[in-house]
């Protein structure tokens, strides 16, 4: 086995028999965590110093070895080695790599651009998390419920905003407040109240607009359902398969062993 294929196996989370592969899941795991620790705090402690130093040095090394093994993950010989920067999860590495740029100068700041880029280390998780790429299969596989569930969504948020809007007077009778004052403030009021959330800012204050309000929130619930049930059975379909596919692996393996 060359050393292309020993960093292979060591970096892909699909080789699930390999306690190396799953050590070192663990390990970007904890660095992805551990990045963004910082951002909890409004001080700047020097232990954070010291984590940032660590977590950024962890993910040069891991981009610098997936993109050494670049050739067995997009199996298109030299060629790979040019494509793979600009692939999605590669850019991601690269620019959780750049929050590292407080390390360099602690006054080179760019509006805070360097840290806000701490946050794109947790879209790594997509990559060593298996529950997290179980759920991105679903969604890919329900793209097209998902969207028509999506579109449904946005047409009945515009008319409900649409009749909220004309419907209720833009000053409050009572108080002289003022209510929807803009077609976004009624947008916002069908959106929080689709979703049954229903902040209280914003509330209808004749009867009309009351009504309206409870039949919103009752097709809310129902629109909302949908995707949480589509979403549902996806996962616990996936995981099962996912599942048996691990036991009949390690059953093979066992065999072999024999």
């Amino acid at each position: 086995m060359n050393l292309h294929q020993r960093i292979f196996n060591l970096i892909n989370r699909d080789r699930k028999g390999m306690l190396a592969s799953r050590i070192y899941d663990w390990y970007m795991l904890i660095m992805i965590l551990g990045s963004i620790v910082p951002l909890m705090f409004v001080e700047n402690y020097p232990i954070f110093r010291i984590i940032e130093a660590v977590t950024v040095t962890a993910f040069i090394i891991d981009y610098m070895l997936r993109w050494y093994s670049a050739a067995m993950t997009m199996k298109e010989g030299w060629i790979s080695y040019v494509k793979y920067p600009f692939t999605p999860m590669a850019i991601i590495d690269l620019l959780s790599i750049l929050s590292g740029m407080d390390l360099i100068s602690a006054e080179f700041k760019l509006l805070r651009l360097t840290r806000l880029l701490r946050l794109v280390a947790l879209l790594k998780i997509f990559r060593y998390s298996s529950k997290i790429e179980i759920f991105t299969r679903v969604l890919r596989q329900e793209k097209d419920v998902l969207l028509g569930v999506l579109a449904i969504a946005l047409f009945y948020i515009f008319v409900s905003a649409l009749i909220m809007f004309n419907a209720e007077p833009h000053i409050n009778p009572t108080t002289g407040e003022q209510t929807f004052g803009s077609f976004f403030d009624a947008l916002y009021w069908a959106t929080v109240t689709l979703t049954t959330v229903g902040y209280g800012d914003l509330t209808p204050t004749t009867d009309i607009g009351r009504i309206i309000s409870m039949i919103s929130s009752l097709f809310g619930v129902g629109i909302i359902a949908m995707p949480s049930g589509v979403i549902t059975a996806g996962y616990m379909q996936e995981w099962r398969k996912d599942h048996d596919s691990h036991h009949e692996t390690h059953s093979e393996n066992s065999t072999a062993k024999e």
